[in-house]
């Protein structure tokens, strides 16, 4: 299955996996999404995510949510 990444224009630490690259089946309240990327049937997943996680939530809702984290300052 080649999973599309995409991004929330509302919240910004928001991404959604689904499977078309339009996104029909995105959530609405977290409109407009924006596709940010691809993941080939068979390759790794970014964010050290399962992809059989990934893959049973795009089956049973048709896309699997995440956030990313904040990144940390240097205290310097």
């Amino acid at each position: 299955m080649r999973i599309f990444i995409f991004k929330s224009e509302t919240r910004t630490d928001l991404r959604a996996f689904g499977g078309d690259p339009a996104g029909l089946q995105l959530p609405d309240k977290f409109k407009p999404w924006r596709v940010v990327g691809a993941i080939a049937p068979n390759r790794d997943f970014p964010y050290k995510i399962s992809r059989a996680d990934v893959e049973r939530a795009i089956r049973e809702q048709g896309f699997q949510l995440f956030r990313l984290k904040e990144k940390t300052k240097d205290a310097t």
